[in-house]
């Protein structure tokens, strides 16, 4: 979800060499987002980062489970489409086998970008052998929701919330698109058009959170829930979350993402032609105002 106009690579500024932090308590690793002056937006310094932390997790057989969360006040704000460091055209290590995107032309520029860092690193972060829980503070916003999904366990504030607005944008929701297995297709349909907030206790009614907690309980709570999985055969866990995956799979989870990648590519092309801009004119400034209107905090 970026424009196509590259910046000058000196208009990258990074506020922190480390946007990830890394810790083991006793079997369980905590990946942590900690970008919290941009509420943890994802720019690709953070999901390389991401990467890493998960390989270092599953190359560790000390390590039975896995957890993802946020530092500061937003588990996360969604993808990175204006602080400083937003890194659009910096190349990185590739880690799937798609060729780096700086120097394609046009539409295909995202579409080569996104197929890595957005879709690709999901499904590879959604694989990984070991049961892995989101523990969601304020806002799982967008890209923030990919996230989330990929993991087998959700636990979440009482004071999170859920959204995806990016339809504001034309885009037909993010790149992970599972939405329509999150939730039931009108509650999806809804969840999307009209882009409104979802509540923590509305979102485990429809079963998108397993269980809800406090701000000041989140992490003894999902630390309670990883050291009871951290004592279940390693195999049998691993072979449980394969058979559930593939389930969702065969019910068409991963074809549809397939499908629904190229309307978000198509809808970014559309945008970029009608109006110069592949996030129809919208940026980080207008969204974030967008969204707090509609949900009538200004």
């Amino acid at each position: 979800m970026d424009e196509l106009v590259p910046p000058r690579k000196a208009d990258i500024t990074y506020e922190t060499e480390t946007p990830v932090r890394y810790e083991v308590a006793g079997q369980v690793a905590w990946i942590v987002m900690d970008r919290p002056k941009y509420n943890n937006a994802q720019n690709s310094q953070m999901t390389y980062a991401l990467d890493d932390a998960f390989q270092r997790a599953v190359n560790d057989d000390a390590v039975k489970v896995i957890v993802l969360a946020g530092e500061g006040k937003h588990f996360s704000a969604g993808h990175d489409i204006g602080t400083p460091g937003r890194d659009l055209h910096k190349s990185f290590e590739r880690r799937l086998l798609w060729p780096d995107h700086v120097n394609k032309p046009g539409a295909e520029l995202l579409y080569t970008r996104e197929h890595e860092v957005y879709l690709g690193m999901c499904r590879r972060w959604r694989e990984a052998p070991k049961p892995t829980i989101a523990a969601v503070q304020g806002a799982c916003v967008a890209g923030g929701l990919m996230l989330a999904w990929v993991c087998d366990f959700i636990v979440a504030t009482d004071d999170a919330f859920f959204q995806d607005p990016v339809v504001r944008m034309g885009i037909p929701g993010v790149e992970y698109f599972a939405h329509a297995f999150e939730l039931p297709p009108r509650v999806a349909k809804e969840f999307l058009m009209l882009g409104e907030r979802m509540n923590a206790e509305r979102a485990h009614h429809f079963g998108m959170v397993n269980r809800l907690s406090t701000r000041e309980t989140l992490k003894a709570d999902v630390q309670a829930m990883a050291e009871k999985l951290a004592a279940q055969p390693r195999m049998g866990l691993w072979l449980t979350k394969q058979a559930i995956n593939h389930v969702e799979d065969l019910r068409g989870k991963r074809t549809a993402m397939d499908a629904v990648y190229h309307m978000h590519h198509f809808a970014h092309a559309q945008s970029d032609l009608t109006s110069g801009n592949a996030l129809g004119g919208q940026d980080a400034k207008s969204m974030a105002a967008a969204n707090k209107k509609q949900a009538g905090e200004g």
